[in-house]
């Protein structure tokens, strides 16, 4: 039997929205130095992407975009046990986004965007992350912005979108 579309749609809403919580009982049980890659796999699923670093290790990213404001950066060891544990949408990170940089590099330190969208007109890429904002009630979005023409971060920005 088929449920009906607007059963399915608040299923998924309900899933979506307890998200969030999930994360934070799960990454506090996530402990550097003890939890392996099997615990965090059964603790927070698969990552939405593998960073492979360049002594081997890795990172699994995982992302709560488009809807949600963080994205979780787990880092293993080469003996398989977590090493870090970082919510990469913060301050410090947007202000590591410097001109020239390229998309894998930003990708890298942020996760993947929430949207990205090209302006052909401008030349320009814009990649979005909704993040925390101040207040907290108004959405706030950090965007990078790339030339189309070389590939490269352009500038940063911040939008927000006033609620209530």
């Amino acid at each position: 039997m088929k449920l009906p579309t607007w059963i399915t749609a608040a299923a998924t809403a309900i899933v979506a929205a307890a998200l969030p919580a999930c994360d934070y009982v799960n990454l506090q049980e996530i402990k550097p130095g003890l939890t392996t890659q099997a615990e965090v796999r059964q603790r927070m699923g698969e990552p939405s992407f593998i960073h492979w670093n360049d002594d081997g290790t890795a990172t699994w990213e995982y992302n709560r975009q488009p809807s949600g404001t963080e994205c979780h950066m787990i880092t293993f060891g080469t003996d398989h046990v977590v090493s870090k544990v970082e919510q990469v949408l913060n301050d410090a990170r947007y202000a590591s986004i410097l001109p020239g940089m390229s998309k894998d590099d930003v990708r890298r330190r942020l996760g993947a965007p929430g949207s990205k969208s090209v302006f052909d007109n401008l030349r320009e890429e814009i990649w979005e992350w909704r993040i925390e904002g101040l207040p907290p009630m108004d959405e706030t979005y950090f965007m990078v912005h790339f030339d189309t023409g070389h590939g490269a971060v352009s500038k940063t920005s911040k939008r927000v979108v006033q609620r209530g």
